[in-house]
C-alpha cells in the first residue's frame, strides 16, 4: 500500500465521520424538542395526578440537590394554598432517583412519584411498587425513616434492597420535605419574628 492509498483511505473515513456526525447533529436538533415537551407533559401529568384537587399547580422556585437542578411548586384551589410539591433527587445503588414529593400545607407526605431511575431490576426497582409508595402517605419529616423490620410507624424496607429504599425515603423524600419546610415554614416564621419584633420596637418609642 502506498503513501497515496493511506491518504485517500484517510480522507475517505474523515468523509465518513462528518457525515456521520452532521447526520446526528441533524437528528437530535429535530427530536430534542420532542423529548423535552414529552418530558415536561409528563411531569405536568405528575403533578396533577399528585396534587388531584388542585386546580392550579405552578412553578415557585429552584433548588439543587446531589448537583442536580430541581424545582418546587405550590398548588392551590381557588385562592387557597392546599400543599406544595417538590422534585428531589436520592442517590440510589445504581442511580439517582428522580422524585416527585407532594405534602399537605402541614408538610405530611401525601404521595411520590418516580419520575426516573435505573436501579436493578426485580430488586431495587420495586421502588416503583404500590405498596411501597403507599407507606409514605401521611408521614412528616421526623417519620421519613427506613427500618428492616415491619412498621407502619415509618417506612418498612423492600426486602433485598435497603439502599434503593433510604435513597428514596431518606434522601430525596426527606431532603425534599425539608427544603419546603425551609421556605415555606421557617422562612414564614422568621419574617414574623421580624415584624413582630419591629412593631414591639416601634410600641417602645
Amino acid at each position: 500500500m502506498t503513501g497515496k492509498d493511506i491518504i485517500k483511505i484517510t480522507l475517505n473515513l474523515v468523509i465518513v465521520y462528518l457525515i456521520g456526525g452532521l447526520i446526528l447533529a441533524a437528528v437530535y436538533a429535530k427530536t430534542a424538542p420532542i423529548i423535552f415537551r414529552n418530558d415536561e407533559n409528563a411531569k405536568k401529568q405528575a403533578l396533577k395526578a399528585l396534587m388531584p384537587d388542585a386546580d392550579d399547580i405552578k412553578k415557585a422556585g429552584d433548588w439543587t440537590v446531589h448537583e442536580k437542578h430541581a424545582e418546587y411548586y405550590i398548588a392551590k384551589k381557588g385562592n387557597n394554598t392546599i400543599g406544595y410539591i417538590v422534585q428531589s433527587f436520592g442517590k440510589g445503588y445504581s442511580s439517582y432517583i428522580n422524585t416527585l414529593v407532594a405534602v399537605n400545607k402541614d408538610f405530611k407526605v401525601q404521595k411520590i412519584s418516580i419520575l426516573s431511575h435505573g436501579e436493578t431490576p426485580g430488586l431495587g426497582d420495586e421502588i416503583m411498587a404500590d405498596y411501597f409508595q403507599g407507606q409514605f402517605k401521611g408521614k412528616d419529616f421526623d417519620h421519613l425513616k427506613v427500618l428492616k423490620t415491619d412498621t407502619t410507624e415509618y417506612v418498612q424496607a423492600i426486602s433485598g434492597a435497603t439502599i434503593s429504599s433510604r435513597a428514596v425515603t431518606e434522601d430525596a423524600v426527606k431532603n425534599g420535605v425539608s427544603e419546603l419546610i425551609s421556605v415555606y415554614r421557617d422562612n414564614k416564621a422568621g419574617e414574623a419574628a421580624k415584624t413582630e419584633g419591629g412593631a414591639a420596637h416601634g410600641t417602645g418609642n
